[in-house]
């Protein structure tokens, strides 16, 4: 898969992702030297997540006829120390439905198993960038 990221002339930072059929405004904050006219790289880094957890769960819970209403994730960012190589996100699951506390329990360690979970704590990712 190829995913295009494009400038927009019209404003000083913002751009234009194409991924698939789907259009996303990337961009940063004014403070930044942009116009807030779209999340930033690490927001969209950690809405991956948060979307992953919730997909994931909702997938697990139709495949085991669990009885999940809704599912919201609250992530949160602490990127002090992010120059120092620590990164930390920590992700509520919020669940709503006739639930036992052992389904409860069982799909909080199925979003703890989600792809981008995986991706972001235990595979190596190689990173290639070239002119073209």
């Amino acid at each position: 898969m190829t995913i295009k990221a494009l400038r927009d002339q019209s404003l000083p930072m913002r751009h234009i992702v194409h991924v698939r059929n789907h259009i996303i405004s990337a961009d940063v904050s004014t403070e930044e030297g942009g116009s807030d006219a779209g999340p930033s790289p690490h927001d969209l880094y950690d809405a991956a997540l948060s979307a992953c957890k919730a997909l994931t769960v909702v997938w697990y819970a139709k495949r085991k006829n669990i009885p999940v209403e809704d599912v919201q994730v609250t992530m949160e960012r602490d990127d002090k120390e992010e120059r120092h190589g620590v990164y930390r996100l920590n992700a509520t699951l919020h669940l709503t439905g006739e639930l036992t506390d052992a389904q409860r329990a069982e799909l909080l360690s199925v979003a703890e198993k989600c792809p981008v979970h995986k991706l972001m704590t235990a595979v190596t990712t190689e990173v290639t960038t070239k002119l073209g």
